[in-house]
């Protein structure tokens, strides 16, 4: 059984005297098959010269390569080795960007520790604070700048503002 795959065929399916069935393909059909026939052995040698041609102008190509195929081959793992090396150490995941991150994840731990300790110490202050005398009259006396009867405190003036740095425009 033949299977033949695109556009259905125009023949029609005719019945035979001895009960066979054949396709009938109309008169004109058969004109345009004999055309193309006629067409194609007329271009068979000439194809099949210009296949020659092609065949004897890619023979040196070819026969160099089958000659340098394994220097060939070499220079393209070389060249292959050495992209994924530079890939390796200067791409986006590379080495250099490597070092920065663990650069950078040092000194945010170094961060972290830094405020931990920070934080213990307002802690402990908040603390003292809700439970030492000593330290409530300590901080009333310097925020507050409550006194004990008796006692005078002295207040420092604030210093002076610095002049401005630069050049005086005259007129301006």
């Amino acid at each position: 059984m033949d299977l033949q795959l695109g556009p259905p065929s125009r023949g029609r399916i005719l019945l035979q005297p001895e009960g066979r069935f054949r396709v009938g393909v109309g008169h004109a059909m058969d004109q345009v098959f004999s055309q193309i026939k006629g067409q194609a052995k007329g271009q068979a040698p000439r194809a099949e010269a210009v296949a020659t041609r092609w065949v004897e102008s890619a023979r040196p190509v070819w026969s160099w390569l089958a000659e340098e195929w394994l220097r060939l081959g070499t220079v393209a793992a070389v060249v292959l080795i050495v992209g994924l090396l530079l890939h390796a150490v200067f791409g986006a995941n590379g080495m250099v960007v490597y070092n920065q991150k663990r650069a950078e994840l040092q000194s945010l731990r170094s961060e972290v520790e830094r405020l931990q300790t920070e934080n213990s110490q307002y802690v402990n202050q908040i603390k003292s604070l809700k439970s030492d005398p000593a330290a409530i009259e300590k901080e009333a006396r310097e925020q507050l700048h409550y006194t004990r009867p008796g006692e005078v405190v002295y207040v420092a003036p604030a210093p002076p503002p610095e002049p401005p740095a630069g050049r005086a425009k005259n007129g301006q």
